[in-house]
């Protein structure tokens, strides 16, 4: 199961307690907000891409968008997202509960700048009712990002 490989990733580092399963779906933006009590921007939702046959996964606010146009300029390719197969398969993890922990080594996670102007963001922990909250940092640290990115709009504060 996905989220006990999860509570098993964070568990030497003293955070598994922190992982909060609910008795509704977190799977979309929107349920996962309600479930946390926050708005929609504070989930930090994780978005699974194929570039040159590997997984990458994109983490960033709820209401940021893959912007097609920064997208190609940084990874040389259209934005082509994994099916939901594709994602069990390369991620571990089935959608709604795909989180940047605990994923195969050769799958890169990536965070999106529209994460940053937030204290503290809510990401799933490997199911469908699931997350933990983490700090930017922390988020970077658990996730071993490859780094921070600028690949998403509609989130920019006027």
């Amino acid at each position: 199961m996905s989220i006990q490989r999860v509570r098993d990733y964070f568990r030497p580092l003293g955070r598994e307690s922190d992982i909060k399963e609910f008795p509704v779906s977190s799977a979309t933006v929107e349920l996962a907000a309600r479930a946390v009590g926050v708005i929609p921007a504070h989930i930090a939702k994780t978005l699974s891409f194929l570039v040159e046959d590997r997984c990458i996964l994109i983490v960033a606010a709820g209401d940021a968008k893959v912007d097609n146009s920064k997208y190609k300029a940084l990874f040389h390719t259209k934005a082509k997202m994994l099916s939901p197969e594709q994602v069990s398969e390369l991620t571990g993890h089935a959608i709604g509960g795909v989180c940047p922990f605990a994923n195969p080594e050769d799958v890169k996670t990536y965070l999106d700048l529209s994460l940053r102007r937030f204290d503290t963001v809510f990401p799933a922990a490997g199911s469908s009712n699931s997350a933990i909250e983490l700090t930017c940092e922390e988020l970077e640290q658990f996730s071993h990002s490859a780094g921070w990115i600028d690949v998403c709009k509609g989130w920019q504060e006027a």
